[in-house]
């Protein structure tokens, strides 16, 4: 069982903190369990370390769902370039 793909924010907190982390919640775990049924697992989690690791290099938290999908996008390039290498690899060995 992933705690990713299973977690439930807490609704306790009125703080905008508690808000930014709610929506930072919904936005991983939307993009974990579409990458886990699109890709598998295996992909799932190396994006999910991409996203984590891109929300630690920009300056400050993003305030809304569209700065928080900006991360996304930009995360799905690098997935989209590691599975289209992964596929020409598998097309080279094959020929």
């Amino acid at each position: 069982m992933n705690p990713i793909a299973r977690y439930k924010p807490s609704t306790n907190s009125n703080s905008p903190c508690a808000d930014l982390m709610t929506m930072a919640e919904r936005e991983l775990s939307a993009f974990f369990n579409a990458i886990t049924q699109l890709f598998g697992s295996e992909q799932a989690q190396l994006s999910a370390e991409d996203w984590l690791r891109e929300l630690i290099e920009i300056d400050g938290l993003p305030t809304s769902a569209r700065e928080w999908r900006l991360i996304t996008t930009k995360v799905s390039t690098l997935l989209a370039s590691r599975v289209s290498a992964s596929s020409l690899s598998t097309e080279l060995t094959n020929a």
